[in-house]
């Protein structure tokens, strides 16, 4: 199968409906972004009774994915400028499907953290390629809208895993035991990623190369042919006049030493911004409600089964929370849905620790009254709600559109390396945290994180909202 061959929309203007098509088609890499971070919640257990697991072995094997996270995001953007956006992605595809073959089949612990970190390579590849492609498709009028549906598919890939594992727990009875050929339910559970893994792979193989990469390897006629499908023949040349005007201010290839400002020797400011950007949407630790979910709602007292069932509840709420974002990102601009949303965090942040800070141990459990455990539940969600209309989309949206073309590969591996490194540095901690200072004081961490936040995106991010990548300054 050979990719699509893009001739002229018409001379008459842009083919929306195309770059939607194909955008879609590069978002399903972030589906599999939130379906490869979301399947892990519903297995725990089984991790746990499969390998004898200690609470140290616990969570990395459950952060393990995370180390494969952190290297994909950081080469990356240097296979993106070799390889190709497309390229990258469909490597990407592959792996995602191996990945979840394999970690379904493990029968040691050595094996499973192979096939998760293999899988993470994976998501963080997909994680800064999905929405480069994008941003280098799509034009600035919607560019923020097409992007944040990228963090739509991450949500609904999250969904889509604890829907899947609450259904395959509950037919099985629990996630530890049999269910389709002798094999435990959170065996399954991984394996039911195969199927997008291959639909993923399937539809990169008929999507246009990015037309930015073409230009930059100087296939012009390629990248002439692909703008034309895009934006029409006529608006196809001025276009591709900007973007190699743009590329021509610095003729050498990217290399991560453009990185530095050239008068000082520092890391440019810009690439600073990205990487905070990056770091402070996991240090708030909304990854702990996604890989953790079930033992958070099992250390206060719920059911396995009432456990997945919340977190089904969770996945609908961001699948909503992202859908205003759609609506509002391009109309009122990023930097304000960012300190809104850490405001929001912030207070919601407060309420757990309240909520949790009430409670007392009975059985190694936290028990909490009936009014603090609806707090802690309701603030719960609606710190979710509040991550995935503003920190969620918003960060990658900027880590795709924020840096000139020429920096644009080595600054997003660079600041993608930061986002999963802290990523792993929070989940690997949390089960740690769990047992040494409890809920109240884990939250508490991510608490001081929040209101960081709103003092960082205040005085050091600029709006990108209107801007075509050609404009951006570093």
């Amino acid at each position: 199968m050979s990719p699509v061959q893009p001739g002229a929309a018409s001379n008459g203007g842009e083919n929306t409906a195309f770059i939607v098509l194909i955008s879609c088609a590069a978002t399903l890499g972030g589906f599999l972004f939130g379906f490869d971070s979301g399947v892990i919640n519903g297995t725990v257990d089984g991790l746990r009774q499969a390998f004898n697991s200690s609470e140290a072995a616990l969570g990395f094997e459950v952060a393990s994915m995370l180390l494969g996270c952190a290297i994909g995001a950081f080469v990356a953007g240097w296979l993106g400028d070799r390889l190709g956006r497309r390229g990258v992605l469909i490597v990407a595809a592959v792996m995602f499907l191996v990945s979840a073959l394999g970690a379904g089949a493990a029968h040691a612990s050595w094996l499973f953290v192979c096939a998760r970190v293999l899988g993470g390579f994976a998501v963080g590849a997909a994680s800064v390629m999905s929405p480069a492609y994008i941003a280098e498709v799509a034009s600035a009028r919607y560019r923020g809208r097409l992007a944040t549906v990228q963090q739509m598919a991450i949500i609904c890939g999250l969904f889509a895993a604890f829907l899947s594992n609450y259904l395959l727990a509950r037919a099985a009875g629990a996630s530890t035991e049999p269910l389709w050929l002798g094999q435990e339910a959170w065996r399954w559970m991984f394996w039911m990623q195969a199927l997008p893994s291959l639909l993923f792979l399937l539809l990169l193989l008929v999507i246009p190369e990015s037309p930015r990469f073409l230009v930059m390897k100087g296939r012009q006629a390629q990248a002439r042919a692909v703008l034309g499908r895009l934006y029409g023949e006529r608006a196809a040349v001025n276009k591709q006049a900007e973007i190699e005007a743009s590329l021509a201010q610095d003729q050498h290839k990217p290399r991560f030493g453009d990185l530095l400002n050239k008068a000082t020797g520092k890391l440019r400011p810009i690439v600073w911004v990205g990487i905070g950007l990056a770091m402070f949407q996991q240090l708030v630790g909304i990854n702990v409600v996604f890989y953790y979910g079930a033992v958070l709602w099992q250390a206060v007292g719920f059911s396995e089964s009432d456990a997945l069932l919340i977190n089904v509840l969770s996945g609908a709420l961001s699948i909503g929370a992202c859908l205003l974002t759609v609506m509002l990102i391009d109309r009122i601009g990023r930097k304000p849905l960012l300190w809104v949303g850490s405001v929001g965090m912030s207070v919601a942040l407060v309420l757990m620790v309240v909520a949790f800070a009430s409670g007392s141990l009975a059985e190694g459990r936290l028990q909490l009254s009936d009014g603090m455990g609806r707090l802690a539940l309701v603030a719960a969600n609606v710190y979710v709600v509040f991550f995935n209309m503003s920190w969620g989309p918003v960060m990658w949206v900027m880590l795709g559109e924020m840096f000139p073309n020429q920096i644009r590969g080595p600054a997003l591996a660079v600041a993608g390396a930061a986002q999963w490194t802290s990523n792993f540095a929070i989940t690997v901690t949390f089960p740690m945290l769990l047992a040494g200072i409890g809920l109240a004081g884990a939250y508490g961490i991510y608490t001081v994180a929040a209101i960081l936040s709103i003092i960082f995106v205040v005085r050091y991010v600029r709006e990108t909202k209107g801007k075509e990548l050609e404009q951006m300054e570093g």
